[in-house]
């Protein structure tokens, strides 16, 4: 099953460099790596990103994250994925650009 996490053009930029994230500053607040599955995802663009530009969409596989990954109850309750340690970027399994349209965000053709 694939997991997505989105990222502003420089957390994206960072990770890159650096091959390892802990997250951006939420994550780092929140002591964990927020995902979202292919439902929740563009809830999360439109109430957490709303009006941002230049983002990243990346796509990881939830089984190959191994323990550390826990399904948590977060908004309405629904279990969102949670990463407690560094994510490599030898994890990403795909990322595309997030751009910004008239009405939100223009998610990748196909399913998530």
């Amino acid at each position: 099953m694939l997991i997505y996490k989105i990222f502003r053009r420089p957390e994206w930029d960072a990770f890159r460099a650096a091959g390892q994230t802990l997250g951006a500053p939420v994550d780092l607040t929140d002591g964990y790596v927020h995902f979202s599955t292919g439902t929740q995802v563009v809830e999360t663009a439109a109430r957490h990103f709303d009006g941002e530009s230049d983002l990243v969409l990346v796509a990881f596989d939830a089984e190959t994250l191994g323990p550390s990954l826990k399904w948590e109850p977060s908004r309405g309750g629904a279990l969102f994925p949670h990463l407690y340690r560094a994510l490599a970027l030898s994890e990403v399994v795909w990322d595309k650009s997030l751009p910004l349209g008239v009405s939100g965000h223009i998610f990748p053709k196909g399913p998530l």
